[in-house]
């Protein structure tokens, strides 16, 4: 189907016309919207007490989270058992030391 030339095809004539109507209605719509005087004022005091609310329970849980783990802690090293272990009964062996057989340009070497 061939159109005249200079005019649109019938769809865009259709959506032009209701983009239009669209628009008065939104503006209609809009201009019956009166903002309360203070409205700026109201949010803006809304959202920092919004904001101080969550700094103040990222605080509080951030304290209760350090106190947790620190008392766990010290709970665990309190459970550790009183008498030496192995590793420190004070039990002395014969202590072995390895001596490096390696050539000339070692440190402690004289070659």
């Amino acid at each position: 189907m061939e159109h005249e030339r200079g005019r649109a095809p019938e769809g865009a004539l259709d959506m032009g016309r209701t983009e239009r109507e669209l628009s008065e209605a939104l503006e209609a719509l809009a201009g019956g919207v009166r903002a309360a005087p203070d409205a700026y004022r109201t949010a803006r005091g809304e959202w920092l007490r919004r904001e101080r609310r969550r700094r103040l329970v990222l605080t509080v849980l951030i304290a209760v989270v350090f106190t947790l783990a620190t008392l766990i802690g010290l709970w665990v090293l309190n459970q550790a058992p009183a008498d030496p272990g192995v590793i420190f009964s004070g039990a002395q062996g014969p202590v072995v030391q390895a001596r490096a057989t390696a050539g000339p340009g070692w440190p402690g070497q004289s070659g």
